[in-house]
């Protein structure tokens, strides 16, 4: 919901929109309602969210544009009785802001940059990634795995039992932290079923107590911190530990950011040359990187840059010789084939 009514807002303005027109484009975003979290959550966690998020900005900036076409705005779209959001989706509660507007989100953007996990997995599996060196020759005598998370990370990846899809893996802590113990590395393919195959993995799973650390809960709120800490321990059959490794700010994070860059711009060049040749993806990656030359490049260029070649069209001759010549061969052709096909005198 957030998602749809921020984009709304800022794509109006962007368009030239002024305190109306983003105030009608909030609106209208607000009617949407609330979307559901199901599709995060067992048993329906699946796909969906993959794409939700762009969905919901899809949707905001169709808003924005209709909007700016003439679409009214509802004033009492939030505070209406019985039909307003606040009453239906807020349990009648005013909506309230914990901080004034400004630019909070941006700048504290978690770019994903080394594994493919859910955000409140990732400190975890980069402690995990410490211990795999311990851990991997005497997997057989683990006695038990614990990992100190936030309450936030427990209603959300804190999951026991069987995993029916990569969607449902990737959201479960104890799976990736299994594969980090186990391969030293997580990709997207450590999701697929012929390494969920693995039955250390879920030996593993069994073996893990996931527990809440009030102090991780407190500073993951902490606006000024956003941590997202996690912390792994293996425990062994002869009473034995690795060490306690505790990791508060993911690669990615803005207090991690140029720590982060190098991997994220392996990962542009990447994603690049899965859709494009090598040279064309050396060239738009050249152009995003310098940041003089991005920004002195018009949007239109911008979107040019990833937009696919044209396939290469050979047009018909020209010259009324030519084309003669291809319509009779043409009729032709119809008459062999039907000679009814023709009306009267339409032979070549």
């Amino acid at each position: 919901l957030m998602t749809r009514v921020a984009v709304a807002s800022v794509c109006t303005r962007m368009l030239g929109g002024g305190r109306r027109e983003v105030c009608d484009a909030a609106s209208q975003a607000f009617a949407d309602g609330a979307g559901l979290r199901c599709f995060r959550h067992y048993p329906n966690n699946g796909t969906r969210k993959g794409w939700a998020a762009g969905d919901a900005c899809a949707r905001g900036v169709w808003i924005a544009l209709t909007t700016m076409r003439g679409e009214m705005g509802m004033r009492l779209v939030l505070s209406a009785p019985v039909w307003g959001f606040n009453d239906v989706f807020h349990r009648r509660q005013e909506l309230s802001v914990r901080r004034d507007f400004g630019e909070y989100v941006m700048e504290n953007t978690l770019f994903k940059v080394a594994f493919p996990c859910e955000s409140h997995c990732v400190t975890a599996v980069e402690a995990a990634f410490r211990l795999h060196a311990q851990v991997v020759h005497r997997v057989d005598e683990v006695h038990d795995v614990t990992v100190h998370t936030t309450r936030s990370a427990v209603r959300c990846v804190d999951k026991t039992g069987p995993l029916r899809c990569p969607a449902d893996r990737d959201h479960c802590v104890q799976y990736c932290v299994a594969v980090a113990l186990l391969y030293g590395t997580l990709t997207a393919e450590h999701y697929e079923d012929a390494v969920a195959q693995d039955p250390r993995i879920d030996e593993l799973r069994r073996r893990m107590t996931v527990v809440e650390n009030p102090q991780y809960s407190a500073d993951y709120l902490d606006p000024d911190r956003r941590s997202v800490t996690n912390a792994v321990q293996v425990h062994f059959n002869d009473r034995t530990s690795t060490s306690k490794v505790e990791v508060e700010y993911p690669l990615g994070h803005r207090r991690r950011r140029q720590e982060c860059f190098p991997a994220l711009e392996k990962k542009f060049m990447s994603a690049l040359a899965s859709r494009m040749t090598p040279n064309r993806a050396g060239r738009v990656f050249e152009q995003c990187v310098d940041p003089r030359r991005f920004d002195a490049s018009p949007v239109t260029d911008f979107v040019e840059w990833f937009s696919p070649a044209p396939a290469p069209w050979l047009l018909p001759p020209s010259g009324a010789r030519f084309a003669g010549e291809a319509h009779a061969r043409d009729v032709g052709e119809i008459a062999a084939r039907d000679p009814h096909a023709l009306p009267e005198g339409g032979g070549p």
